[in-house]
């Protein structure tokens, strides 16, 4: 079979990311052209004004019109491009504008899935290659995203799926404010929140099921970077790395104990992810605690990958 040449845009709440890939759905196999990411940050102010802000609009609206470009030199029509939007999207009043300056500038209409089908894509781009291999299931996937939290059980076929408003900008927003340290109050706030939320994932996902917990998004890979002690960031070290949950802890209390300036001096932080990075590390740790897990298995592949399969299929 010939291989189909996609295009996946993942607009979450913190980053718009693009894929161009040539998919063969025989074989199962995915080869890269272009994979990137721009931290747009769209979910600026949305937990607390219910809106879109404009200038989050605007940055959103640069990064497609250069993806639009990359896309167009790769000879993707629109009928093979899939625009999915995620958290901040599916939270904000003026959605509508959002729909349509993305339809106006990449020619599709920005799809803003539900928390469940979010949560499946993420388990079909993160678990497509791992069958037949060493990590067995069932799988828990967790996908940290910006303003929420993705979870699904599942081996063959998904099991169970829930989405949870705990991702990392919307608990910086929500408990740390703009504060240059978090106090321990504000840390016990934010921990008593994940801790809700994870109960309320648990009445749908079994939490303490799975054989292997896989971690997804930049929030994970970024600690799992920072725990190898990478002097820059790799994907192909990150991919597949293994941190267990004393190493999560470690860093997780040094990023939420650390300046702002402290965390960009870390050689794998990406600059727009220094301010949310410590909310993230403490929802990933309450995550493990929770979960019971003794390792999380870091995955490079992600909703993004599996918005790319659903257009192959």
């Amino acid at each position: 079979m010939t291989a189909t040449r996609v295009a996946a845009i993942d607009c979450g709440t913190n980053s718009i990311r693009l894929l161009i890939a040539d998919l063969d759905p025989a074989t199962g196999e995915i080869a890269d052209l272009d994979r990137r990411m721009i931290i747009n940050r769209l979910g600026q102010g949305v937990d607390s004004t219910g809106r879109l802000h404009p200038d989050a609009l605007e940055r959103t609206f640069a990064a497609c019109r250069e993806y639009a470009e990359i896309v167009a030199a790769h000879g993707v029509g629109p009928e093979r491009i899939r625009f999915v939007a995620t958290s901040a999207s599916r939270d904000a009043e003026n959605a509508a504008e959002f729909t349509e300056g993305v339809r106006g500038i990449l020619g599709v209409v920005p799809e803003v899935v539900s928390g469940d089908e979010e949560a499946r894509l993420s388990f079909t781009g993160a678990t497509k290659e791992l069958t037949g291999g060493s990590l067995k299931p069932p799988y828990l996937v967790f996908d940290l995203g910006g303003g929420s939290t993705e979870f699904v059980l599942g081996g063959d076929e998904v099991q169970a799926a829930r989405s949870v408003d705990i991702g990392c900008v919307r608990m910086t927003e929500r408990h740390f404010g703009g504060a240059e340290l978090p106090t321990e109050d504000q840390i016990a706030r934010a921990k008593t929140d994940i801790l809700a939320a994870l109960d309320t994932a648990a009445e749908t996902v079994p939490l303490t099921e799975a054989a292997t917990l896989v971690g997804l998004a930049g929030t994970v890979t970024t600690v799992a970077g920072i725990v190898l002690g990478l002097p820059e960031y790799d994907s192909g070290k990150i991919h597949h790395a293994r941190l267990d949950v004393e190493q999560v802890r470690a860093t997780a209390t040094r990023l939420l104990h650390s300046t702002h300036a402290e965390r960009m001096a870390i050689p794998v932080m990406h600059p727009g992810r220094a301010d949310v990075i410590a909310a993230g590390a403490l929802v990933l740790l309450e995550v493990m605690e929770r979960t019971g897990a003794a390792e999380v298995v870091v995955s490079e592949h992600d909703i993004l990958d599996g918005i790319a399969w659903s257009i192959a299929r």
